[in-house]
């Protein structure tokens, strides 16, 4: 959501993990979708090799328009 190019958000500073995510959470669409975020402070290995099988093996839906960055990823079928 957010670039190292923004670092303003509405005039404000965007100078701690707390004022992204209440700015964030405190964003409504015209249409009054509501935002829900929460800051994830886990840590996670870096380097990770996924093979060329694992990553067919997403679910992963790309829109029409730009679908090199626009897409769903759904989980996959847990049926027996």
């Amino acid at each position: 959501m957010f670039s190292y190019i923004t670092m303003n958000w509405r005039a404000r500073p965007l100078v701690s993990h707390e004022v992204i995510i209440n700015s964030i959470a405190n964003a409504k669409t015209t249409t009054g979708l509501k935002i829900n975020a929460e800051l994830d402070a886990n840590s996670y290995p870096l380097g990770v090799k996924v093979s060329d099988e694992e990553l067919r093996q997403i679910n992963i839906d790309r829109a029409e328009f730009h679908g090199e960055r626009n897409y769903t990823i759904s989980p996959q079928d847990q049926s027996p």
